[in-house]
């Protein structure tokens, strides 16, 4: 009789080597990593910028991230282009009106809501001017449902968050509204590839229960997080281009927007203590948007933001070849509240900072 690795009648000898390749033959192969929506060592924005003057503020985008542009936003030109109006916008067949300095629901689109769609106008109609014939990843950006959610009121008062059967409708308004905005954008500029930021600054507060009631004497009651998840996989299915979850306030709930789908998280890294969350992130595959460039004082040099960024990379236990492919460099956060030399500034240190890691990475 033959022993378990000597020939027998009519078979070649095979050793220990060979049974091992063929093990190896038969086990499925394992995926290739999908290639990120963004080049290596590539730096963008978080969406705000100060002015009154979109077509100057394409511009400046195009010309210092060219890596990443995306469309900004003007909160200066006032209600209808900050966050919540602007956002508020894509919603469908849920109007929404100003009243005493808060958007509510309406009853009816009325000019508030015709003044929004006005501005997003001509903010699409200049950056179809000014990037024609760019061929790139391009990033745009809305509120996300439960920020919207924290922050329109109902009819009758206090914020829909207050209402679960509002917040359904919110959230599958919003999804129908952003799935029409980004085939809008994707026609206008038929060579980028899209990437949606969903802002999320009320996120923390939605799920500790800090949002508070319309007398301001209570809050409301937290939010379960599986919710929370249903209702970003809701908007993000329904986008159908990979999605940034942005949260620039302490305690983003970074495992919630890696269950629901993001692609990647935007974190403003003076506030990212939570080593262990953004470790596990990148290691499940999910991309980092660095908020290193503080957006409220001088910009520290290029060397400096990197240094910072490097050094977190290095905790985190990652090899330093990654980080380019990983990391995109952005300020902590909008820079509406910027002057114009300043924001281009801090551009400008965020773009430097990315070329500098890709250069480390690839010596």
């Amino acid at each position: 009789m033959s022993g378990p690795f000597e020939a027998g009648p009519g078979e070649l000898a095979r050793g220990p080597e060979d049974l091992t390749r063929g093990l190896e033959a038969l086990a499925p192969a394992v995926p290739a990593e999908p290639p990120r929506p963004w080049p290596a060592g590539a730096a963008t924005g978080i969406g705000s910028l100060p002015g009154t003057d979109i077509a100057e503020a394409v511009k400046t985008v195009l010309g210092e991230l060219p890596d990443l542009p995306y469309l900004p936003e003007l909160p200066g030109r006032g209600p209808g282009a900050e966050i919540i109006g602007r956002s508020a916008g894509f919603l469908v067949d849920l109007p929404v009106e100003l009243y005493a300095a808060r958007w509510r629901v309406a009853a009816r689109r009325g000019r508030d809501l015709r003044r929004t769609a006005d501005l997003l106008e001509r903010d699409l109609d200049q950056l179809t001017e000014q990037a024609d014939g760019y061929a790139g990843p391009l990033k745009i950006q809305c509120a996300g449902p439960w920020t919207l959610a924290a922050s329109l009121d109902l009819p009758i008062g206090g914020a829909v968050l207050r209402d679960p059967g509002a917040v359904r409708e919110l959230t599958a308004s919003l999804a129908e509204g952003l799935a029409a905005h980004v085939a809008e954008v994707s026609r206008r500029v038929p060579g980028a590839r899209l990437l949606l930021q969903l802002d999320e600054p009320s996120l923390p507060a939605v799920l500790a229960g800090r949002v508070p009631t319309e007398s301001g004497f209570g809050t409301l009651r937290p939010v379960e997080p599986v919710t929370v998840v249903e209702a970003l996989e809701t908007v993000i299915g329904a986008a159908g281009v990979p999605v940034v979850a942005h949260c620039c306030a302490a305690n983003a709930p970074i495992e919630l927007f890696r269950s629901a789908g993001a692609v990647a998280v935007a974190l403003d890294l003076a506030l990212a203590t939570d080593l262990d969350q953004i470790g596990e992130a990148i290691d499940a595959g999910v991309g980092l948007f660095a908020g290193a460039v503080p957006a409220g004082a001088t910009p520290p040099t290029s060397a400096r933001v990197a240094a910072g960024v490097r050094d977190l990379w290095n905790k985190l236990g990652f090899p330093l070849a990654d980080l380019p492919d990983r990391v995109v460099i952005t300020s902590a956060c909008g820079l509406a509240g910027a002057s114009p030399a300043r924001a281009r500034e801090i551009m400008k240190v965020s773009r430097e900072a990315a070329e500098r890691l890709l250069d480390e990475a690839r010596s």
